[in-house]
């Protein structure tokens, strides 16, 4: 059958533009030419000093050092990372170049690997220790946390709104969240702030957890360090349990407070205790549970010396859903029902906490 004409016109003139669109992704692709050195530092054979050398027109870099450390996609193109090695063997590095078009298949990939002598003999492995976050790299390292994000009060009539890492940044080995105020109305959205979660990605069941950081102050402040159960999204909450290992609430200046939520005693929970801390505010304090099959103990700085034992002695589903994994928080909300209870201090934006480590010990 004869074809009318506009529709042949319409035909050739969409394969032309597919040839072209293929074309110019092929032309993306080529256009980038991944490359980078390393040489050791000369304070340190197991320091290893990384240099982008890439060629072409491309938006991103973004790298594995083959030993946990990463740095995620980044436009900063003539950083210099220095990466510690401190056990001997080979490590597979990886840089990866994003394109103009930001898609997965518009990108190249290079691999080296490095090959470290000898252990370094100043390194000191901490005993115990199964997982950590120290906060290292030049970003937040995404395959240990995700932002969840939002101004839907969070159950508690918050009033911030988490964004997706707009609120949190590494700055000198430390992680920084920042609280911030948007406006002065003092509704939802009126402020900004980070939710981070380990979920999905590190979860522990029983163990020593331990964060050191730096508090925010300033009244309507909420920051808080805890757990839930990996199991929230089944279970529901109180139901998958939910440990605090650290609360402040800025109207009640130089006190932490730890705390346990179960289907047994929730939200204005009968299994918790404060602690004085005058300096809370001002240094860093290492916040920490010693979490086994029978109980979990609160401590600030000394694991010997607990302020808050939690041991139901005859467990059950109510009393003792912390026998299932767990997931780490760290946020920094503004205002609540807990947080804004005698209401927020405009004046005191940007607040900060700032967190040293996560660690993970076994018992």
């Amino acid at each position: 059958m004869k074809r009318p004409m506009f529709v042949s016109i319409l035909t050739s003139i969409l394969a032309i533009w597919s040839f072209i669109s293929c074309d110019k992704s092929d032309d993306n692709a080529s256009s980038i030419d991944p490359k980078f050195s390393w040489e050791e530092s000369a304070s340190n054979p197991n320091e290893i000093i990384f240099k982008n050398l890439s060629e072409g027109d491309y938006l991103y870099v973004e790298w594995d050092f083959g030993n946990g450390k990463t740095i995620s996609k980044t436009t900063d193109k003539l950083q210099e990372p220095s990466v510690h090695y401190p056990v001997k063997g080979e490590y597979s590095v990886t840089l990866t170049l994003w394109g103009q078009t930001n898609q997965a298949s518009d990108t190249k990939t290079t691999i080296q690997t490095i090959t470290i002598l000898n252990d370094d003999e100043n390194y000191e492995p901490i005993e115990g220790l199964i997982w950590s976050d120290e906060f290292d790299g030049s970003s937040v390292n995404m395959n240990n946390w995700k932002f969840e994000t939002g101004d839907g009060g969070w159950g508690n009539q918050e009033l911030q709104n988490y964004t997706n890492g707009d609120n949190a940044h590494i700055e000198d080995g430390k992680l920084i969240i920042t609280a911030k105020k948007v406006n002065d109305n003092q509704v939802a959205g009126s402020y900004t702030s980070t939710r981070m979660v380990t979920w999905g990605k590190q979860e522990f069941t029983c163990g020593r957890i331990e964060i050191r950081a730096k508090l925010p102050s300033g009244r309507g402040m909420w920051p808080a360090i805890w757990m839930l159960g990996s199991n929230i999204g089944d279970a529901g909450w109180p139901a998958c349990g939910e440990i605090d290992i650290m609360e402040y609430v800025g109207f009640e200046p130089n006190q932490v407070h730890g705390s346990i939520h179960c289907p047994a005693s929730y939200g204005a929970t009968e299994f918790t205790k404060t602690l004085p801390l005058e300096n809370c505010e001002e240094e860093f304090n290492n916040y920490g549970i010693i979490w086994t099959e029978e109980s979990i103990q609160y401590y600030v700085n000394d694991p010997e010396n607990p302020f808050y034992t939690y041991a139901p002695s005859n467990k059950n589903a109510d009393n003792w859903p912390f026998n299932k994994p767990h997931f780490i928080i760290l946020n920094a909300a503004v205002g609540g029902t807990w947080g804004g209870a005698q209401g927020i201090d405009n004046s005191i934006f940007p607040q900060t906490m700032e967190v040293d480590y996560v660690r993970v010990y076994e018992l």
